[in-house]
C-alpha cells in the first residue's frame, strides 16, 4: 500500500503566500501522476492542479497566475506554491497521487487525507 501526507496547512491573511507539500510513501516504482484537490464545507472536492510524469501541467482557471505546482520524482513528493491567497481559497486540500507498484503493474490512485488552508480577509 502506498500512503499520501500533506503538510503545510494553515492560517493566512489574504495576499499572503503559503506553501503545501505531499509525501508518498509505500510501495512505489513510478508515479504517473500527482495533483493537487480541495473542498470547502459546500462544495464537492475540486481539481485544483495537476503534473504528470511527462510534465503535463494543469491548473483550473480559479488558481491560474497564483499557484505553481511541481514534483520531485526522487523524493516522491510535490508541492503547490500558494501566492496571493484569497479569502474562498479556504478550504481543505487533498493530495493525488496515481502509482505503480512495478513496471508491470496496473497504476492504483491513491489520496491524502488533507490539510485545512484558512485565508483571512
Amino acid at each position: 500500500q502506498v500512503q499520501l501526507v500533506e503538510s503545510g496547512g494553515g492560517l493566512v491573511q489574504a495576499g499572503e503566500s503559503l506553501s503545501l507539500s505531499c509525501a508518498a510513501s509505500g510501495s512505489i516504482f513510478s508515479i504517473e501522476t500527482m495533483a493537487w484537490y480541495r473542498r470547502t464545507p459546500d462544495k464537492q472536492r475540486e481539481l485544483v492542479a495537476s503534473v504528470s510524469d511527462r510534465g503535463y501541467i494543469y491548473y483550473e482557471d480559479f488558481v491560474k497566475g497564483r499557484f505553481t505546482i511541481s514534483r520531485d520524482d526522487a523524493k516522491n513528493t510535490v508541492a503547490l506554491q500558494m501566492n496571493r491567497l484569497k479569502p474562498e481559497d479556504t478550504a481543505v486540500y487533498y493530495c493525488y497521487a496515481v502509482i505503480s507498484h512495478s513496471s508491470n503493474d496496473r497504476p492504483e490512485f491513491y489520496w491524502g487525507q488533507g490539510t485545512q488552508v484558512i485565508v483571512s480577509s
